[in-house]
């Protein structure tokens, strides 16, 4: 890559700069999440950076001033943006995963019991007999837990804490459901996501500055 190449890629804090002048709300987690949610498409370097375009930026800016201006979910300003920029490639569906109890002990690389003690303590549940993507990522974790000496009875304090960050998500959202105005729902949906995201982001740094804290760096 040349050099005039190599400045036409931003990074994404230099994005956040670009736009929190007229957006002082944006943050780094809300950039990540529109990524997540398909509205923009930066470009990877092979170590993972995103790199970002000014396209990437004027599309923020748009979909930043739909939400500010006019109050709309994602989903709509998803489809006003492909009249402004095109429409993006489309995403192929992801197969639902619905395993039963032999196919999960097998995915996930676990024993019975440690699947007996994730539903014992409540990490994880069968819905008609049949366990989802969010259950294979639980049992699978926790396998990898294992190898460091924990097990789920060691975990209830993390289900505990996501319970209650669950709770926070609920609390917020539940004024905008109030509202039962059309299209409250998404809007809901689209909060709750967005509030799942930075409270994980939050979760993780707390952990990692307590980690170091504790190793005394």
């Amino acid at each position: 890559m040349n050099s005039q190449a190599a400045r036409s890629h931003m990074s994404i804090g230099e994005v956040l700069a670009l736009l929190q002048g007229e957006f002082p709300d944006v943050t780094i987690s809300k950039i990540r999440f529109l990524e997540g949610e398909g509205l923009i498409e930066p470009e990877r370097s092979p170590s993972g950076y995103r790199k970002f375009t000014h396209l990437h930026v004027e599309q923020l800016r748009f979909i930043l001033t739909e939400q500010r201006d006019h109050y709309l979910p994602l989903r709509v300003i998803k489809d006003k943006m492909a009249e402004s920029f095109g429409r993006p490639r489309p995403v192929q569906d992801k197969q639902e995963i619905k395993l039963s109890r032999a196919e999960l002990i097998e995915a996930a690389e676990i024993d019975e019991e440690t699947l007996d003690e994730l539903e014992d303590y409540g990490l994880l549940a069968a819905v008609a007999r049949r366990y989802d993507e969010e259950a294979l990522k639980v049992a699978r974790t926790v396998g990898a837990l294992a190898r460091f000496g924990l097990r789920a009875r060691h975990l209830r304090a993390v289900k505990a804490a996501a319970e209650r960050e669950c709770g926070l998500v609920e609390q917020s959202v539940a004024p905008i459901l109030k509202r039962r105005a059309p299209g409250a729902i998404g809007e809901a949906d689209e909060a709750a996501r967005e509030l799942s995201t930075l409270l994980l982001d939050l979760h993780a740094s707390l952990v990692r500055t307590g980690v170091r804290s504790v190793l005394g760096r």
